[in-house]
């Protein structure tokens, strides 16, 4: 390749501006609005409905970019090794990436996952929830805390993979404390 390759300049210039470009939709979703509903297929082919889990309990959702990567295999095996601990405040986790189907199954038998992964492989539910990052089809790392009326309690756009599922267990009890 020619060193003054006028491609890989303007290649070049589009990565380095990556980080400036920020999703408009991230900036619509707040805290006490209600959740954008759904339906996904789960990690065993199975249909998953937000709107099926109104009054049932709380709902975390946790968008992640890809299975199998090592922040999101971190992340991963911390809700698995908290889920008790999470299904104990009355909350059930799902996960959510843009990976397909087959994808997420061999990552929920590898590692043992004891919870239900979503996948959303056009990104519209990645979208809606204002996570997708600029021009890729991935999820940003964010993660939701929802509460039995659907209505969004907590979002994390700043979150740490290997101590998201503890800041859940945190966060559930304090948001549980303060509903009663």
């Amino acid at each position: 390749m020619r060193k003054n390759n006028p491609f890989l300049k303007h290649v070049a210039f589009f990565l380095s501006c990556l980080p400036f470009m920020t999703s408009v939709e991230a900036a619509q979703l707040t805290v006490g609005q209600p959740a954008p509903p759904f339906q996904l297929q789960a990690q065993d082919g199975s249909m998953v409905s937000l709107a099926a889990r109104q009054n049932t309990g709380w709902t975390v959702l946790y968008f992640y970019p890809k299975a199998g990567t090592p922040g999101c295999t971190t992340q991963a095996c911390a809700f698995r090794d908290a889920i008790l601990t999470i299904r104990k405040q009355n909350a059930e986790v799902y996960g959510i990436s843009t990976d397909e189907v087959k994808n997420l199954l061999d990552f929920h038998q590898k590692h043992k996952l004891s919870f239900i992964l979503l996948a959303d492989p056009d990104a519209k539910v990645t979208d809606a929830y204002g996570v997708k990052m600029p021009v890729l089809k991935m999820a940003k790392r964010w993660t939701f805390i929802i509460d039995p009326a659907l209505v969004i309690r907590k979002i994390d756009d700043d979150v740490d993979p290997a101590l998201d599922a503890q800041r859940v267990v945190e966060e559930l009890k304090q948001l549980q404390s303060g509903a009663d």
